[in-house]
């Protein structure tokens, strides 16, 4: 039988559609999340199949629909809230920062917290400084929260059905430009084999995407694609590259990151999020406490400089890595 071919936005309507099915528990409430379908698809077809009493449109009022969330959650239920932009997040950030990741531990695990929060992250299509940031490395720093950030369609799928199955909040990152939708810059990799029948990924399980010797780059999101191109180019000059795609922030698969160093001895990280106090300063210091013996060359970071995203074409390419910089990036670690 030939593979099915869909794109990230599908695969994760069709989680959440399955997911709905196998319990009644699971709804969805968000901004544009009925009707509409989300702003990025990601709930396509679920209001039409659900009804009005288990896929909400919400006010705009972040603080108060992520706030419902919680408290249903903590009655029994298993919502799943989407805030279009992670950019949003600062209008209802009390809610997650003293609230949904920390009632389960204050609670002495007696109160159960399973809120997906679904958002949307980074740049591509210029929408400047207040809706193209990543901020995924601000929310793996608070303790109580996992973080989830797919790159495949495929990969998308089974996080999402192992986040909503999850007793934990999870936090579920989904990048704009992998969604496959037809007003974005569309690139292969956003339409992928994804079965039909409901699977899971186990969170802290990175993935290796292309296997090399010469250089480790670990990545997530749209940045393990432009690794994967950056890795096909240098393979015509004899250099051979190793793509991790961590998957999950929160829990961490620190054990593939300091295998993969031990065996090609070089260590790149390419981020969307900013450079400082980030996922990639994070990635080096594990790897420089368990495996600094191992290294040929000093680490290297690309990513984000410290500054807001952009507006201008020029500008935003400028600051977000590409694939050419990552190509001279690795060449610089094996020179």
């Amino acid at each position: 039988m030939a593979e099915r071919i869909i794109s990230m936005y599908e695969a994760i309507a069709e989680a959440i559609a399955q997911e709905m099915e196998r319990d009644p528990r699971v709804f969805v409430m968000g901004e544009d999340v009925g009707f509409y379908g989300g702003i990025f698809g990601a709930t396509t077809g679920l209001w039409k199949k659900f009804g009005d009493e288990r896929v909400r449109d919400t006010p705009i009022s972040e603080m108060g629909f992520v706030g419902a969330a919680v408290g249903a959650a903590l009655e029994g239920m298993r919502p799943i809230v989407e805030v279009m932009f992670v950019d949003f997040t600062g209008a209802c950030f009390d809610q997650i920062l003293n609230h949904m990741s920390k009632i389960q531990y204050m609670s002495g695990g007696q109160l159960k917290v399973p809120v997906v929060l679904m958002t949307a992250i980074g740049g591509g299509y210029n929408d400047a400084a207040q809706h193209s940031q990543c901020l995924y490395g601000l929310f793996a720093h608070l303790p109580g929260l996992k973080i989830v950030i797919p790159s495949t369609p495929y990969d998308a799928k089974g996080l999402m059905i192992q986040a909503i199955r999850d007793d934990n909040p999870v936090m579920y990152f989904f990048h704009k430009g992998l969604m496959g939708l037809p007003w974005m810059t569309i690139i292969e990799a956003t339409w992928a084999p994804v079965p039909e029948e409901p699977y899971t990924i186990p969170f802290g399980v990175a993935d290796i995407k292309r296997e090399g010797k010469d250089v480790t780059v670990v990545a997530v999101a749209m940045m393990v694609h432009r690794a994967l191109e950056a890795a096909q180019k240098l393979e015509k000059e004899g250099i051979s590259v190793e793509v991790i795609d961590l998957r999950t922030l929160v829990p961490l698969d620190r054990e593939a990151i300091i295998n993969s160093v031990k065996k090609t001895h070089r260590l790149l990280v390419v981020d969307e999020d900013y450079l400082s106090y980030g996922m990639s300063g994070e990635i080096v210091a594990i790897v420089a406490e368990n495996a600094l013996e191992y290294l040929d060359a000093p680490p290297k970071r690309l990513a984000v400089p410290d500054v807001p995203i952009p507006y201008s074409n020029t500008l935003e390419d400028f600051v977000i890595p590409s694939a050419d910089r990552i190509a001279e990036a690795i060449k610089e670690l094996v020179s």
